[in-house]
């Protein structure tokens, strides 16, 4: 499958040709609260999931973690992807996880596929240079390897050696009906315009983590900390 710019003005009609009259793009189309509220929901039905969770193990050990609810996946020949999320670093100091910074994510293939799809992913970043790498202006997913599927339910640990070399572990679960592309060669960006609505200011995710955070920011902000900080930590 052949990756293609996804800044080309020709990319960009392609994209609203596949998705703007999606009923599964509309779902996403929601304002930076009901973002937040869905990747709570997300996060916690992937942890949850009776044979295919994702594990404690491995929750426990993220330094990041980043929710993609409803990334959208759809075209005949032409592909693209679409998907509006966020994301927060940990402070494993203070035992406390970051507000969150919003995130898009964009890419498209050339090749033989054909259908839509709606996935709600997951990733964990396992280290510090993971963080770095989210932390740029723009990421490409899979880019050096950087990102492997992560293990999930019983076999977890004896997986974990396996997915170790990888600086974040993917994990994600499909609505309807796609073949042929994939993931790889996506990118994850701010969503300064989010960012903006909520903060103040275009920032990026580096001065979102960075600041102190405004004392009032809605309920769902602060269901969203305590959501990483139960699903993150050793004694739960």
């Amino acid at each position: 499958m052949q990756n293609f710019n996804t800044r080309a003005p020709w990319f960009a009609a392609a994209l609203a040709v596949l998705f703007l009259n999606s009923p599964v793009l509309a779902a996403d189309d929601k304002n930076e609260i009901e973002r937040v509220s869905r990747s709570i929901e997300v996060l916690q039905q992937l942890v949850a999931a009776p044979d295919d969770a994702i594990p404690e193990y491995i929750l426990e050990r993220a330094e990041a973690i980043v929710v993609i609810p409803t990334l959208v996946k759809g075209g005949f020949v032409l592909g693209a992807e679409h998907g509006k999320g966020v994301m927060s670093i940990r402070d494993r100091q203070k035992g406390t996880w970051s507000v969150p910074s919003f995130v898009t994510v964009t890419g498209g293939t050339i090749g033989w596929q054909i259908g839509v799809q709606a996935v709600d992913m997951v990733l964990l970043v396992m280290n510090r240079d993971g963080i770095d790498d989210l932390l740029s202006s723009e990421f490409t997913l899979g880019a050096n390897g950087s990102v492997a599927a992560g293990p999930i339910g019983r076999t977890a640990h004896a997986a974990t050696d396996a997915t170790m070399g990888a600086k974040i572990l993917a994990y994600s679960r499909a609505r309807g009906l796609f073949a042929g592309a994939t993931l790889e060669g996506s990118s994850l960006r701010d969503d300064r315009d989010a960012n903006q609505r909520v903060y103040g200011r275009e920032y990026s995710a580096r001065e979102v983590f960075a600041m102190t955070p405004p004392a009032a920011l809605p309920q769902v902000f602060d269901s969203w900390r305590d959501t990483l900080r139960g699903l993150t930590s050793a004694t739960r």
